[in-house]
């Protein structure tokens, strides 16, 4: 039963006697409500959750600011979402936040694709046994992953956090690929530019995603 119908129920059944079995009834459907609700783990409730107050119109309106960021809760989260994390700390901190979110769409991307690790951290960390021959830099570049900015990685794990529940939609046009306006890498001929977000330039292979198709 939809939340807001199941409360009318309710503040009805407060103003007019119900039959025994009515009441009965009722119980029984909010118990088993709450048994669904208590079953879910904590990050799958706290998304259906944020779902259910932006169809009440009471979720804050969603932009690409640092205000909108600093707003947010602080983020949680597993492996995966702590791997997104430092992915944009180190290939993005320095962006705008749309940049930083455009960054770790492309990531998304290949996650969804088939053509790469179908996990997040699979994907970050594919390559990495090799100097300088990994798909993100930062991995493999044989400098320690020290985080140094606290506040700059407070604010990319909430933009991780944002683009793992779904926030934003299509910024890139499908795109698997980006470098920075500073290089010219020499697989940029052979895909597709599809925007230019800040400082780095995007890119698809010549297919769609599933996300963008």
């Amino acid at each position: 039963m939809n939340r807001v119908l199941a409360v009318a129920v309710i503040i009805l059944a407060a103003l007019s006697p119900l039959s025994v079995s009515a009441e009965t009834g009722l119980k029984s459907l909010f118990q088993r409500e709450q048994s669904t609700l208590g079953a879910m783990p904590n990050q799958q409730l706290k998304s259906f959750l944020t779902a259910s107050r932006g169809k009440q119109g009471k979720a804050p309106s969603f932009s690409f600011t640092r205000d909108w960021l600093d707003a947010q809760p602080e983020p949680e989260g597993g492996d995966n979402w702590r791997c997104l994390s430092e992915a944009l700390y180190f290939e993005a901190r320095g962006e705008t936040v749309k940049g930083q979110f455009a960054v770790a769409e492309v990531i998304m991307n290949r996650v969804k694709s088939g053509r790469y690790p179908d996990t997040l951290c699979g994907v970050i960390r594919q390559g990495t046994g090799k100097r300088y021959q990994c798909q993100f830099t930062f991995t493999c570049d044989g400098r320690a992953e020290v985080i140094s900015e606290q506040e700059a990685f407070e604010r990319v794990s909430k933009v991780a956090r944002a683009v793992m529940d779904g926030y934003a939609g299509d910024l890139t046009n499908g795109a698997t690929h980006y470098h920075t306006l500073a290089v010219k890498p020499s697989w940029a001929s052979a895909y597709t530019p599809t925007t230019k977000i800040g400082e780095h330039i995007f890119y698809r292979q010549h297919y769609r995603t599933a996300s963008s198709e």
